[in-house]
């Protein structure tokens, strides 16, 4: 997902168009909205400030905060992104030792990735994909972590050019509806019922058919902002 370009509040993408999906099989609306950085949204998920995630991988510490609803969403790769002017050979974790990396505050990789990366690697995290992906166009770090759709969206929304991302994932997650622990919405009722809606939508393939969807919309707005005048 990103943000709107005509309304930044309002949050655009496959996850969304999912959520409103699931929103009218279910009979309950779900308000998909931009609430800040990765960050915020899990303090907010902590403190009940919202009720749903739309998207989150499987960490034992979100545990504590958030309810994860089966089936998955969608399975995603996280790949290593650089620039074409200084490309990364990347084919393993060691790899990546010695070099100045760059993720987003809070993203996890996978627990096996997050441990190695703390102990190994040189990791800078900041408070956006968007912030990241500038430090990384303007040589401020040798590569990004990041999901590889997303990254593209972001790379396009943002006209950043140059860069590349690598055929050999760091890891591959399942990317997960979440009920925040602390929201008045957690109820074995309602996450049944959510439930029961992803597992339609997922039988029926829905989810692939909006990823093919949504690239195609950040291709063309990407191209739109890229045109003169």
């Amino acid at each position: 997902m990103w943000q709107d370009p005509k309304n930044d509040s309002k949050l655009i993408g496959a996850n969304a168009e999912l959520m409103q999906l699931v929103a009218r099989e279910i009979g309950i609306p779900i308000e998909v909205r931009y609430v800040g950085p990765w960050g915020r949204v899990q303090e907010s998920a902590r403190n009940g400030r919202i009720d749903l995630i739309a998207g989150a991988f499987l960490t034992q510490p979100r545990l504590t905060y958030l309810r994860y609803l089966q089936p998955v969403i969608r399975d995603t790769q996280t790949l290593i992104w650089t620039r074409q002017q200084h490309p990364l050979q990347y084919q393993r974790w060691e790899d990546l030792q010695g070099q100045e990396g760059i993720t987003v505050v809070n993203n996890s990789f996978g627990q096996a990735f997050d441990q190695f990366a703390a102990i190994n690697l040189k990791l800078q995290q900041v408070g956006s994909v968007k912030n990241a992906l500038q430090m990384l166009s303007l040589g401020r770090a040798d590569y990004l972590i990041y999901e590889d759709a997303p990254g593209l969206a972001y790379a396009a929304s943002l006209n950043i050019r140059g860069l590349r991302a690598s055929t050999v994932p760091v890891s591959r997650e399942k990317l997960y509806l979440t009920v925040a622990l602390a929201s008045v919405c957690n109820n074995e009722q309602l996450a049944e019922r959510l439930s029961r809606a992803m597992k339609k939508f997922s039988d029926d393939r829905v989810m692939d058919a909006l990823v093919e969807k949504y690239l195609r919309v950040w291709q063309a707005q990407s191209s739109a902002a890229r045109r003169p005048g």
